[in-house]
C-alpha cells in the first residue's frame, strides 16, 4: 500500500507561473467552501482563467459554468479538484479522455492509482495540496 507522495516543485512553479485555463471541479457559489476563494485567487493574483465545473453548472465569480469537462469548449491546461477523494478518479478519467494538460488535486483529495493513471496519460499531476499554499514558491 503506498502512501507517501511527493508532488515536484517544478511542476507546482510551473503551472502556477504559466497563464492557463483552470477547469475548477467543484467550484459553486457556496460561501462556506474554500473553491470560491482559491478559484478567485487564481484569477485575480495569477491571472488564470478560471472555468466553473459543478454538476448544476453554476457561474461563479461571473464565469459561465458547465456540468462536465467535456462540455467546456477549447483546450484546458489544469483540472483543480475540489472533491471528495472518492470522486476524484472519475474526475481524473475525464480529464484525460479530454485532453487536459495537467491534474491538481486540492488539500486532502488523495487517489494514487488516478493520479498513477493520469501520469501513465501523459498528465502532470500535483495532489493533496493547495495553491494558495504553494504560491509564493518555497
Amino acid at each position: 500500500m503506498e502512501h507517501s507522495h511527493v508532488n515536484d516543485p517544478a511542476v507546482i512553479r510551473r503551472l502556477l507561473s504559466t497563464s492557463g485555463r483552470w477547469a475548477v471541479v467543484g467550484l459553486t457559489n457556496n460561501p462556506s467552501r474554500v473553491a470560491p476563494s482559491i478559484a478567485r485567487f487564481l484569477r485575480d493574483e495569477l491571472s488564470m482563467r478560471i472555468i466553473p465545473v459543478s454538476l448544476d453548472a453554476q457561474n461563479v465569480l461571473g464565469e459561465q459554468g458547465y456540468a462536465r469537462l467535456a462540455d467546456i469548449p477549447g483546450p484546458i491546461d489544469v483540472v483543480d479538484c475540489f472533491v471528495n477523494s472518492s470522486k476524484v478518479g472519475d474526475i481524473v478519467d475525464q480529464a484525460i479522455s479530454v485532453g487536459a494538460k495537467a491534474i491538481w488535486m486540492q488539500l486532502g483529495v488523495i487517489d494514487h492509482a488516478a493520479a498513477q493513471r493520469a501520469k501513465d496519460a501523459g498528465l502532470e499531476v500535483v495532489m493533496d495540496t493547495c495553491p494558495k499554499i504553494e504560491y509564493p514558491f518555497r
